[in-house]
């Protein structure tokens, strides 16, 4: 009987087989997320640390914060002092006018006060430094947002750097540009108009301003009316501005956020028509129509006034 070759080969394998003892699984399994999973008895070399940050730069050389950064925060800040200097001209030529009987009542409180701020020392830190440091800010950043627009598209031409469109310019800013000619004016004939004839401004006063209104009332009432609105609306919409109360600082969406915005319009231009009515009562309502002075005072006020480009005329 012939043996079947593959019931032999069969046998040999399982005589090869060895019997091997059982031993437990191991109870703590490999934690691929720990990293175990790899040799711990010879680890491998960690990576080196990532390198430090760079400190950011501005093209102004200060590090940390960027050129807009900057240019935001003197124009921020100069609004500070001019406010200050604000404040106290609103109290001298409009409200302590208003509170008292006659204009000759409240010349003294202005003559008290003025010094305080009008001297060679408190002048240029309290009005001309901030006043130039606010425009200065605000050109330079607007023209820095422009170069920032045009560097974004890649115009490298003046024909390219032309067709893009210049930065959005707010009603605020625009009150501000606004603003400056009619404050050119008014330092001009207060200021270095007497300075310049005179040496000084320490014999214009509440009648100097009275005498100009009442010498021409259609030009300096029209004037002065749309110099205190067009200031108003420029230092309220600005204060709304830094403290995060325009309407376009609403970040809620909806009717609701709708509804929070025209409540925040309202009230930032109801807060305008209060304070440039208040101060016209004064200026306009006491000041200008204190009359014109008579005298040797008054020929002297009229000398001044005709130092002034165009409106000289008049006198």
């Amino acid at each position: 009987m012939e043996k079947n070759p593959k019931a032999a080969e069969s046998r040999e394998t399982l005589l090869s087989l060895q019997e091997l003892e059982p031993s437990p699984v191991d109870e703590d399994p490999i934690d691929i997320e720990k990293g175990d999973y790899f040799d711990t008895d010879h680890p491998s070399p960690s990576p080196p640390p990532p390198p430090p940050p760079l400190a950011r730069s501005s093209t102004l050389g200060l590090s940390g914060h960027s050129t807009v950064y900057w240019l935001t925060r003197l124009q921020k800040y100069s609004s500070y002092t001019l406010t200050t200097f604000l404040t106290l001209h609103i109290t001298n030529t409009s409200l302590i006018p208003l509170l008292t009987p006659t204009l000759a009542h409240a010349e003294p409180y202005l003559l008290l006060t003025r010094p305080y701020y009008q001297s060679p020392l408190t002048e240029p830190l309290l009005l001309l430094a901030p006043l130039l440091t606010h425009i200065a800010s605000g050109t330079l950043l607007r023209l820095h947002r422009r170069r920032q627009s045009a560097l974004h598209y890649g115009a490298e031409t003046r024909s390219d750097r032309r067709r893009v469109a210049w930065p959005k310019l707010s009603g605020t800013s625009a009150l501000g540009y606004v603003l400056v000619p009619f404050l050119v004016g008014h330092a001009f004939v207060n200021r270095v108009v007497p300075l310049w004839m005179e040496g000084g401004s320490s014999g214009v006063g509440l009648g100097y301003v009275g005498h100009g209104f009442a010498r021409m009332m259609g030009v300096a009432g029209v004037g002065y009316a749309v110099f205190v609105g067009v200031g108003v609306w420029h230092v309220v919409w600005g204060w709304a501005r830094w403290l995060g109360w325009t309407p376009g600082q609403v970040g809620e969406g909806g009717v609701q956020g709708q509804l929070r915005r025209k409540r925040r319009w309202y009230v930032i231009n109801g807060v305008s028509v209060v304070a440039a009515a208040l101060w016209m009562a004064g200026g306009l309502g006491v000041v200008g129509r204190g009359g014109e002075v008579k005298g040797w005072l008054g020929r002297g006020y009229d000398e001044l006034y005709r130092r002034v480009p165009i409106v000289g005329r008049w006198f």
